[in-house]
């Protein structure tokens, strides 16, 4: 078992203020692999005094030093790509071909396109009524991550601090902290300097709070639940510091009746059942035009029922367990929700797959006939969980699909380009997904609604972490 108690504080690996352990558990096997330490606010002050020490410098680094420090970070992330794949598929039980090809490499493609998105910010440019704007780093920002893509949000969240000239405290999931720390070794091997990229593990009630709440941090971005985000905005609200957040989600994904519904139908299952369920941009919610709902409904049958789960060390296609009890346990209990409040099972059901007694596995759920009222269709399942609801007309769909607290994404299946992109425009979500299309690294990434405010990924995401200053001179006009 690996011994990880150490934080990342000030250029060096240190000894937590208090030993409060907490075992990584792998959730495959339920065993631990690992031992951590909950940090409490005595170690985020002194994240912070490093983090604060380290931004008069560093925010006077050019662009040209901080290019050549994140093409270093990139390099060194390439050469231990593997690690980082092998590391995420045991605390998290991402498969391993899904590991390697999507959860591992994000951390490239989220990198380069901030490396590629820093080339073409503007830091300095006269405004047509001749004044100036000056772009420059917001300052010390808390960055609190989440367990189901771990390494999409360090990414999304570390690499445009420092891109532009910010320092950071970063607390990651205690549930999947082992990634963060192989990143925070990345970091250190890059050369950063000492104190602008620092790391303390811990849970959000201690560790989440005392960064939210801390006077010294300019700014907090989070991602995770809606619940967790508001807490994170009251906290900061006493000190005023700006917060960016994204939060949970409740796709809709509206099939019409001219869409190629075997290949469409099939995709977008898979898409819901990936990374078993746990995305928050993930397409939970199939409306079908009732013409062809009959159809789908028997194509969701057969998928569902050949959706396999598996070891998650194993190569293939199939999908690994949840991440852990509390996450099993919110599952089963939505799942068993939606059979009691008359949703028709057409695969999967409640408890756990044959021949997987051990371990956080569920089983591919699909209900058909589900009303958007049912608890499966308000709330964020985070499960290989989907349902399946009948509409007439494209106004009754919109109208659903937007019937929602949250709006990350949404997702239209039609060979009518005309009528995709009207219904885009219509459908109140940060990202709409039309046929299959995929969100391109350099896009902005976040929603509206309870699905939270500002956006990550490119310049978006490098905007986040700028403060906008106006110099006047008596001879700009």
């Amino acid at each position: 078992m690996l011994d990880k108690r150490q934080f990342y504080i000030g250029g060096e690996w240190v000894e937590p203020a208090t030993q409060n352990d907490l075992f990584v558990l792998n959730p495959a096997t339920e065993k631990p692999i690992a031992v951590i330490s909950l940090g409490t606010a005595v170690d985020i002050d002194r994240a912070v005094a490093a983090a604060k020490k380290a931004f008069a410098s560093y925010s006077r680094t050019s662009v040209e030093e901080r290019l050549a420090l994140l093409e270093k970070l990139l390099a060194i992330y390439k050469r231990r790509y593997d690690e980082m794949a092998d590391t995420i598929t045991a605390e998290l039980g991402a498969p391993k071909t899904m590991s390697r090809e999507q959860q591992a490499e994000v951390g490239v493609g989220h990198l380069q396109g901030f490396i590629d998105a820093l080339k073409r910010l503007k830091l300095r440019e006269k405004l047509p009524n001749g004044d100036t704007l000056l772009r420059e780093p917001i300052g010390v920002c808390g960055l609190i991550t989440p367990w189901n893509w771990p390494v999409n949000q360090i990414a999304l969240k570390v690499v445009p601090a420092l891109a532009t000239g910010c320092t950071c405290i970063l607390k990651p999931s205690e549930f999947t902290p082992l990634n963060a720390m192989l990143y925070a070794e990345m970091i250190e091997e890059a050369g950063f300097p000492a104190g602008v990229f620092n790391l303390v593990n811990g849970d959000g009630i201690h560790a989440g709070a005392a960064l939210s709440k801390h006077r010294d941090i300019d700014m907090m971005s989070f991602t995770g639940s809606t619940r967790a985000g508001i807490a994170v905005s009251k906290d900061a609200a006493d000190t005023v510091k700006r917060v960016t957040l994204e939060l949970g989600g409740k796709s809709p994904n509206i099939v019409f009746a001219d869409a190629d519904i075997e290949e469409r139908v099939t995709a977008s299952i898979l898409e819901c059942f990936n990374n078993s369920g746990q995305s928050c941009d993930a397409p939970t919610r199939m409306l079908v035009e009732r013409s062809v709902y009959d159809e789908v409904v028997e194509i969701a049958r057969r998928v569902g029922m050949e959706a396999r789960v598996g070891d998650p060390t194993k190569e293939g296609a199939h999908i690994g367990p949840l991440v852990s009890h509390i996450q099993y346990e919110r599952v089963q209990t939505l799942i068993e929700a939606g059979v009691a409040e008359g949703a028709t099972l057409l695969a999967g059901g409640p408890g756990k797959p044959e021949g997987f007694e051990s371990g956080y596995f569920v089983r591919p759920t699909i209900f058909a006939n589900v009303d958007n009222s049912m608890r499966i269709a308000r709330e964020e399942v985070f499960g290989p969980v989907l349902s399946i609801m009948p509409f007439d007309t494209e106004e009754e769909a919109v109208a659903v699909a937007n019937d929602t607290n949250y709006g990350l994404a949404a997702y239209v299946q039609t060979r009518d380009r005309e009528r995709a992109e009207r219904v885009a425009s219509r459908l109140r979500a940060g990202m709409v997904h039309i046929n299959g299309g995929p969100h391109r690294y350099g896009s902005p990434f976040g929603g509206y609604k309870q699905s939270g405010n500002g956006r990550e990924g490119g310049m978006f995401g490098l905007e986040d972490f700028l403060e906008v200053k106006t110099v006047h001179l008596p001879d700009a006009a």
